[in-house]
């Protein structure tokens, strides 16, 4: 069965770009949000296996994210996606439970590999 995942990053191209490297690599995209807010929302209405959570964002960004669904959900599977040179955010989203993280620009074999570590 395809593992159903959460793609939340603010800017709508990084999400279509993620769906497209999952769903044809056989993932189901279960939903999509655009800022941390709504990423908690969409956690609590979807139960995805895996969420992709961007740090970088507007309202509520993906660290304060992750701790909110690990308050809802402490065995939730998140992977951190981040820009170059932000370490101490790598860093401390790990230490916040996060199960991995891809660094942007994306590489398609490194988003796989990562979501199959995971999430299988």
């Amino acid at each position: 069965m395809a593992k159903n995942i959460l793609i939340c990053d603010d800017a709508a191209f990084m999400r279509m770009m993620i769906k497209d490297i999952l769903t044809k690599n056989g993932y189901n995209v279960a939903g999509e949000a655009e800022n941390g807010a709504k990423a908690v929302e969409k956690f609590k209405e979807l139960a995805p296996d895996l969420v992709l959570m961007d740090i970088t964002m507007p309202e509520m960004d993906g660290i304060q994210a992750l701790k909110e669904i690990k308050k809802l959900d402490g065995s939730a599977m998140v992977i951190m996606c981040s820009a170059m040179g932000q370490q101490a955010m790598v860093i401390e989203s790990i230490q916040a439970g996060a199960k991995d993280f891809i660094v942007k620009p994306f590489q398609a074999e490194r988003v796989i590999e990562a979501v199959k570590k995971v999430v299988g």
